[in-house]
């Protein structure tokens, strides 16, 4: 840097600078993880200062690139229209350790998993950090596509930060896929490990890379599962998705419209985690089932993980035992399963989670009752980023609430109330703890009488589906048999009802 930045920047804490930046005819910025940005107080930057900085430099590669060798710094240029380097964004890579804590267990399973993420939350911090792990604790052969030398650092020798891992420069961005190949062809890695997939021909790639084998661990742009399905550059690495068109029997059985999107194949990558910030991670432990539900529009929740210090917590999982750990198997779901919360697990209660809920519009009295007597395994909280879920009135669903919004950016799940009533709370707190009819230590009192009945149907419509020919149900008031011929007209099955008075029933058959 020229005297006067570096003179300017001493009495400057570093500790969280992330890029600086000159740029000819401005003062120099100083921009901090948290998002702030600082301007120096000194002279505005101009030829020489760039000239300066960029003769101790490298030569610039095609994407306008370069480092200092043995660093994991980035030296990244604007030039003008003549081809004369006008503004430098200087990034300063650091090593840090411990951001996959609470992944480490996904990371050895030996599964491809990829990663999405805004810029600057340290999607590529996770792949150094998994690139050492793997290579140095797993003892794999490891081999770094390494486009910018973002992962391994500038210079021929590899940054001690990826321990034993190889390292393959790519001279220009737009050999990556050629490199991607090369690497497997020719120096037989058992993993290998590249930044930014960003074009439709290196998602071929990493689909070539893994249909041979070889666990692949990468980066994607996109901020998440759901935005990367509609990019049809790279939706081909969850799948891929394609239409079609339904026989009338099947569109009357998901209850959907004759022409529907479906995935096309096997995703490329076995898992998706989300990078909400650096230190909280939505996990899609198996994405082709992912993929089907937000096809599908059915409900899925990731697991969420977070580190916090040296601790480690998941929202789904005991918080002293990894997923293999646990000696439990997630639920198994038949095909036509009439349980909605798909990617939920069941534990024995021992080891059920203390989950902390966040209450919007809802009366806590009432909440604290149904923990206190129902003993629901959870807390009521008053900090939004501490909770796992939120309890909300329907009443705020499309207004925008700012609490909403902001929940909706920490991915957690939102259960709506449509009233303020026992029933009504109990319901939804049963489905937000994936409480199910067969879980009987929960099902003492306050049970809704139409919950019982559409629970019934339920079990009805899955019986006829498997083959059995009619099922009676028990009698209903009317306003209740009239939700349950819904439900069932859903599935596309007959509901007839019969008997008289008191004991008038539903008859369900194919």
């Amino acid at each position: 840097m020229p005297q006067k930045v570096i003179s300017a920047l001493s009495g400057n804490q570093l500790d969280d600078v992330i890029e600086i930046v000159l740029d000819i005819g401005r003062v120099p910025e100083v921009r901090h993880a948290g998002g702030k940005i600082d301007r120096l107080n000194c002279d505005i930057v101009n030829d020489d200062d760039i000239s300066f900085i960029t003769s101790h430099l490298q030569e610039f590669t095609h994407d306008n690139r370069t480092g200092i060798p043995g660093t994991l710094h980035r030296i990244s240029a604007i030039r003008n229209r003549q081809g004369k380097v006008v503004g430098l964004t200087c990034r300063i890579g650091r090593v840090v350790t411990g951001t996959i804590a609470c992944i480490k267990d996904i990371c050895t399973q030996g599964k491809s998993i990829l990663f999405l993420g805004p810029p600057g939350v340290g999607k590529t911090t996770k792949l150094r950090e998994i690139s050492r792990l793997v290579a140095d604790e797993l003892g794999k052969r490891v081999v770094i596509v390494d486009t910018s030398n973002e992962i391994a650092g500038d210079g021929d020798t590899p940054h001690p930060a990826v321990g034993s891992a190889r390292r393959m420069q790519v001279a220009q961005p737009e050999y990556q896929k050629d490199i991607m190949i090369e690497a497997v062809e020719n120096h037989t890695p058992e993993v290998i490990v590249v930044d930014e997939i960003g074009t439709e021909a290196e998602a071929q790639a990493a689909r070539t890379i893994a249909e041979r084998g070889v666990m692949l661990i990468a980066t994607a742009h996109g901020n998440c599962l759901e935005s990367l399905i509609k990019n049809p550059t790279l939706s081909d690495l969850v799948g891929g998705i394609q239409s079609v068109t339904l026989g009338d029997d099947e569109a009357k059985r998901r209850a959907s419209q004759k022409t529907v999107l479906e995935r096309e194949k096997q995703p490329t990558f076995d898992i998706v985690i989300e990078i909400i910030d650096r230190n909280t991670l939505a996990v899609y432990k198996n994405t082709a089932e992912a993929v089907d539900y937000i096809l599908r529009g059915w409900p899925i929740r990731p697991e969420l993980r977070k580190v916090e210090g040296e601790n480690v917590s998941t929202s789904e999982l005991p918080q002293d035992a990894a997923p293999h750990q646990t000696g439990e198997k997630p639920v198994e779901r038949e095909e036509n399963s009439m349980n909605f919360s798909f990617s939920r697990q069941k534990y024995c209660e021992q080891n059920k989670p203390l989950r902390k809920v966040y209450l919007y519009a809802v009366s806590r009295t009432i909440v604290e009752k149904l923990i206190e007597r129902l003993d629901f395994n959870l807390e009521i909280t008053r900090n939004i980023e501490d909770a796992d879920i939120v309890i909300a009135h329907k009443n705020f669903a499309k207004g925008g609430a700012k609490i909403l919004n902001t929940a909706k950016e920490y991915r957690v799940q939102i259960f709506y109330v449509k009233t303020n009533s026992m029933a009504q709370i109990q319901k939804v707190l049963k489905d937000a703890l994936d409480i199910r009819p067969y879980d009987n230590e929960y099902d003492t009192g306050y049970k809704d009488e139409t919950e019982e009945a559409l629970d019934e149907v339920k079990a009805a419509i899955k019986q006829v589906m498997n083959g059995a020919e009619v099922i009676e149900l028990e009698p209903q008031s009317t306003p209740i048999r009239k939700l349950q011929h819904e439900l069932v007209e859903q599935y596309g099955l007959q509901s007839t009802s019969i008997g008289e008075g008191d004991n008038r029933h539903l008859r369900i058959s194919r």
